[in-house]
This record gives structure tokens, C-alpha cells and sequence, in this order.
């Protein structure tokens, strides 16, 4: 499974789903993205595990 998905979350601070596009040529991935409602930083981690693709979403120094 190569490319791109779009996947919902739900934004850690305002509570809003936001839409992600993940790219799943890449298993294991962390990044940040600023929420598209509040503008703040969450950081996301994406799984891709052959069909199926696992995003969550943190507050910027949550571990």
C-alpha cells in the first residue's frame, strides 16, 4: 500500500476531528501538524500495517 491516506482525528486540544493525509510508503512515522481549527501543535503518529493505517494524535509533550 503506497501513497497517500486521509485519515480523521480528533485535535487533542480544541476537540475538533481534523483531517490527516498520511503517508503510508513510510511503516513508522512521527510528526508534527498544527491543528486546522486552533493552530496548535500536535504531534502525530502514524503506523501503516499493510492495509490498515493507525494515526494518533498527541499534545506536543505528551509521550
Amino acid at each position: 500500500m503506497l501513497g497517500t491516506e486521509l485519515k480523521d482525528v480528533i485535535c487533542p486540544y480544541c476537540g475538533e476531528s481534523i483531517e490527516i493525509m498520511v503517508d503510508t510508503s513510510v511503516a513508522n512515522q512521527e510528526y508534527i501538524e498544527d491543528c486546522q481549527v486552533c493552530c496548535r501543535p500536535i504531534t502525530l503518529r502514524a503506523e501503516v500495517l499493510g492495509d490498515s493505517v493507525q494515526l494518533q494524535a498527541l499534545h506536543e509533550n505528551e509521550y
